[in-house]
């Protein structure tokens, strides 16, 4: 008898930041659908990941049911030894590893979105800003944000950004909860 019960997955497991000189942060490209079955396997082996989720409701015939889903699908953010890459890419959920040239970029993006979520934003997918200008949220629920706005002038959304990934995701902010940063 199916129950429809959700998974349940912590986002982090882990602290978003360098841990060991052995363990270095990895960008893992998951086969299809299986994001949270390699964060289950990382969580019960300790092996640092980041995956963040976003609230999605799904509407039914008489019911709405309410579910996470990965940011960015198909990626999972792992903090890791050899051994335990080794130990990963047994299970068989993996399709490729991403090598993190810029160990110190990614944390400082992933920190962004963890913060955002922990403040309950609710994230929009986006397009990834080639050229925008960097600013803070400086008043409202989402203070202390870094992203990007297209336009200074007309702001409707700040976007923050997996710069690895060229994957974004957006919050809604108006102009005179900005400042810009240099």
């Amino acid at each position: 008898m199916a129950t429809n019960k959700p998974v349940e997955i912590l986002e982090l497991f882990g602290e978003l930041d360098f841990i060991q000189d052995d363990l270095k942060w990895f960008v893992v490209h998951t086969k299809p659908r299986c994001e949270k079955k390699l964060a289950t396997y990382s969580f019960q082996y300790k092996i640092n990941y980041y995956l963040p989720l976003i609230d999605s409701i799904q509407q039914y015939e008489n019911r709405k049911v309410k579910f996470t889903k990965p940011m960015f699908p198909g990626y999972v953010f792992v903090n890791c030894s050899i051994e335990d890459k080794r130990k990963l890419t047994f299970t068989g959920y993996i399709a490729y590893w991403l090598e993190v040239k810029n160990q110190q970029e990614l944390i400082n993006d992933l920190k962004q979105i963890y913060a955002g979520r922990q403040l309950g934003v609710e994230f929009v997918r986006a397009e990834y800003l080639k050229e925008g200008t960097k600013v803070e949220i400086q008043r409202g629920p989402f203070a202390g944000l870094i992203g990007f706005v297209k336009n200074q002038k007309n702001v409707t959304e700040v976007i923050l950004q997996v710069t690895l990934l060229r994957q974004a995701v957006s919050v809604s902010a108006k102009t005179d909860q900005i400042r810009v940063i240099n």
